[in-house]
């Protein structure tokens, strides 16, 4: 069956994260957790005893360590392009001949 559920983008993210980093679709991650879920809340019902807190999030992988590496080359690689595009505007078409 298919629904629509909302929960924060920290949250997503994360599950995302972790269903890629256990090669598994993220259906099937969130199916996983609501059914263990459901069977430890069956387990608890009568005792009535607050939720354990979350845990720490997974340290990210060393890839990700890396992405946007080379966000700072962005502004040097427009300022080139425009130096290029302004020489060649310049050259004349009987020197290319």
């Amino acid at each position: 069956m298919k629904t629509t559920v909302e929960i924060p983008d920290a949250l997503f993210r994360r599950a995302k994260a972790t269903a890629a980093e256990q090669g598994v679709p993220l259906k099937d991650l969130v199916t996983v957790a609501v059914r263990e879920h459901l069977q430890r809340s069956a387990g608890d019902s009568s005792k009535n005893k607050p939720a354990a807190p979350a845990p720490p999030p997974a340290p990210a992988p060393l890839w990700m360590s890396a992405f946007g590496g080379l966000r700072s080359l962005h502004k040097e690689t427009k300022r080139i392009n425009r130096v290029l595009a302004r020489e060649f505007e310049r050259i004349e078409e009987d020197q290319w001949r």
